[in-house]
């Protein structure tokens, strides 16, 4: 065995010894209930507790609010998503969600409650507006 597939072998027991073998690297990430931050393409908000976000050409996810922000609805207001780990999105802990306006004055928590990718026939049934 190669000193590079010890080193490979050696990587995977510490990962999976911490808890990140089976989960982080497997096929698992690329279901239909993960995606990587970097794939988020826009997002609106129907209502102060519920966030469309795109992700890539044509998936959306619904993300609930727990407690959510009648800013939601401003024109000049942004999402920032702080990424504090992997940069696979797969449950609300993966999520530190800021509202911020363009202003650089305001700035609010958002706390999610849960994420759920919408079937084709969900996003059809969005308003064209809420439609991210």
């Amino acid at each position: 065995m190669s000193l590079r597939s010890l080193t490979v072998a050696a990587c995977l027991a510490v990962a999976s010894a911490v808890g990140f073998g089976g989960a982080a690297f497997s096929a698992d990430h690329t279901s239909s209930s993960c995606f990587l931050a970097r794939d988020w393409d826009g997002w609106k908000s129907p209502s102060p507790n519920v966030i469309y976000v795109r992700v890539g050409p044509s998936a959306v996810y619904q993300f609930e609010l727990s407690s959510g922000s009648n800013q939601l609805q401003q024109a000049d207001v942004h999402l920032v998503s702080r990424i504090w780990g992997t940069a696979w999105i797969c449950s609300p802990l993966d999520l530190d969600l800021r509202l911020v306006d363009s202003h650089g004055v305001f700035e609010e928590p958002l706390i999610v409650k849960s994420i759920t990718r919408l079937t084709p026939e969900q996003v059809a049934a969005i308003p064209a507006k809420f439609r991210p």
